[in-house]
């Protein structure tokens, strides 16, 4: 606490202790709060000394890293705030809450809520120049755990995140083989000479099976570890390598590293677009994806989830977008800036929606008319024993090119005909329709779904390989920002530590963290970290950051604590 400050002794005084509101966003000189008397502990008149660890002063701050150029710059902030989550969450969203009535909701909450709070976190990080700690401190000094709550949350999100970028890196190198390893079910040598199909993968798919057991090899329960996974701990170490290696230098080896991170995507997403629109079915899906439930637009979760996504689509409370906006000059148009991002990150979030949901319109089309074969044989065998009459078959069928709408006939057919009995058939009704709505999200999507539609693409292992190699630098993208959302406040707070002396130490201490989910049980965590530790902490730290700007900033007078 401080002992010698007039506050603290009691002592009467007028002088003005903080700036306007308006004054936060204009180009004046900040007050320099931890050079000032009180925040520093010392007598009224007393000089302090220097290389105590003290903020710089404005004259200083002309050797702050900044940004080569203002691409360099956007390409960051959009490299961060789209993620994973713009190709495997919002689709599913989109689908689960009426298609493209979906998109109505979403695009006034972008306007009315995303787009202000993102201009926010880069107005006060390009004005203060400082990390998520060192802008709340300055806004009211007793604030700066704000930034220290961005700071934690950053940790547990990229502790996890990372994880998935491993699991991306795995199957990316998985893919340089012809037939892909997840595209037959594995066979079994039983009793030396008979080879049967794996009875597990039969059950479920081919995919399902390499993700669940060859990839992860899960447990069946959470309590049971399992120990480490060394395929995922070799590919965990390997993503922290990679982000160690993007942010050691700081911006200057990261912004560079964001012009091939944010823009390759874009160029995998398009080629993606182009393929997807080629395959049979690709229309089906993107006519299910949009085709608008307008019913939708009433219920309150559909805003809920709309309101939830924007929030995380760009990267608020994270810290990032301070820490990146901290390395711009004063004066650079922050209100253009907020306006571009959020906008990219909308028409990237289409863009990927229009793309999974060709891919997966194609899927349904292969799994229906799968669905078509195997029930025509059944209704062949029941023809060929008289369970069934050959009367009840149209005249114009083909068995040897039955056609989903010939096999829907056939079924309504039979189904009117055997009403009592027909439970006892065991048959399906293959309507395409229900394909699409089987809902899909997150590692569900990228990592069985997609896998398993790319399995029928011609030349399967080329867009695997892009594919993932897509997801990694997603990832990597937004851990580039996650990472300096961490460093910049520690080294705002503590300038003489090195740059690359902390990246290297906060990677090493993060993959040793982060062997927990490595173990056979990890998907588990994975799972837990992504569904708790981010979501009401992130919530909690925005709408702090909104009271503190709006309603304590140049409000609250000096206290005996802070002033």
């Amino acid at each position: 606490m401080l002992k010698n400050s007039k506050v603290t002794l009691g002592i009467p005084h007028n002088e003005p202790v903080t700036e306007s509101v308006a004054d936060l966003l204009t180009l004046a000189e900040p007050l320099d709060y931890k050079s000032s008397q009180m925040s520093m502990g010392l007598s009224p008149g007393a000089q302090p000394a220097m290389g105590k660890g003290l903020m710089p002063s404005p004259g200083d701050e002309e050797g702050r890293p900044a940004w080569n150029s203002k691409l360099q710059y956007i390409l960051a902030q959009v490299g961060f705030s789209v993620g994973l989550g713009n190709v495997w969450r919002f689709p599913y969203l989109c689908q689960k809450n009426g298609g493209g009535a979906y998109l109505v909701p979403y695009f006034i909450l972008l306007i009315l809520i995303g787009i202000p709070l993102f201009f926010l976190e880069l107005a006060v990080g390009q004005r203060i120049r400082r990390g998520s700690i060192g802008v709340w401190n300055y806004v009211y000094p007793q604030l700066g755990g704000i930034g220290v709550s961005s700071l934690m949350v950053c940790g547990f999100v990229g502790l996890y995140y990372n994880v998935i970028i491993g699991w991306s890196i795995f199957y990316f190198f998985q893919s340089f083989q012809y037939p892909l390893p997840w595209a037959e079910c594995p066979i079994r040598v039983v009793n030396g000479s008979q080879a049967i199909t794996e009875p597990e993968c039969e059950k479920s798919s081919a995919t399902t099976y390499f993700w669940y057991r060859q990839t992860l090899n899960i447990t069946s329960t959470i309590e049971d570890s399992g120990g480490l996974n060394w395929k995922m701990t070799l590919s965990l170490f390997a993503a922290w390598l990679i982000v160690c290696l993007a942010v050691i230098r700081g911006i200057q080896s990261s912004g560079k590293v964001m012009y091939f991170s944010s823009l390759f995507p874009y160029v995998v997403l398009i080629c993606f677009l182009v393929r997807g629109l080629m395959l049979k079915g690709s229309v089906d899906g993107i006519a299910h994806m949009f085709t608008p439930k307008l019913e939708k637009m009433l219920e309150p979760q559909v805003w809920r989830e709309a309101a939830t996504q924007v929030f995380f689509a760009l990267g608020l409370g994270f810290g990032g977008v301070i820490a990146f906006s901290s390395y711009n000059k004063r004066d650079n148009n922050c209100h253009f800036d907020a306006a571009l991002v959020s906008i990219i990150n909308f028409i990237t979030s289409i863009l990927a929606t229009l793309v999974v949901f060709a891919v997966l319109g194609f899927k349904a089309n292969i799994m229906n008319e799968k669905c078509v074969v195997e029930n025509a044989e059944k209704i062949l065998g029941y023809l060929n024993t008289g369970v069934l009459s050959h009367e009840l078959v149209p005249p114009h069928v083909n068995f040897s090119h039955l056609s989903a709408v010939d096999y829907q006939e056939i079924y309504g057919v039979v189904k009117t005909v055997r009403e009592d009995t027909f439970d006892q058939l065991g048959l399906d009704p293959c309507i395409l329709e229900d394909e699409l709505n089987k809902a899909v999200q997150g590692t569900g999507l990228a990592f069985i779904a997609f896998t398993e539609a790319m399995t029928h693409f011609p030349a399967s292992p080329f867009w695997s390989v892009m594919f993932f190699f897509m997801l990694i630098n997603l990832g990597l993208g937004s851990m580039i920002g996650t990472m300096t959302g961490i460093t910049t406040p520690v080294l705002d707070a503590f300038p003489k530590i090195r740059k690359e002396f902390l990246c290297v130490g906060c990677c090493i201490v993060a993959f040793f963290c982060g062997l927990l989910f490595v173990q056979r049980s990890g998907n588990y965590f994975v799972t837990m970290f992504d569904d708790y530790s981010a979501g009401l902490p992130l919530t909690v730290v925005v709408i702090l950051e909104n009271i503190s700007v709006a309603w304590i900033y140049d409000r609250v007078p000096c206290n005996m604590y802070s002033c």
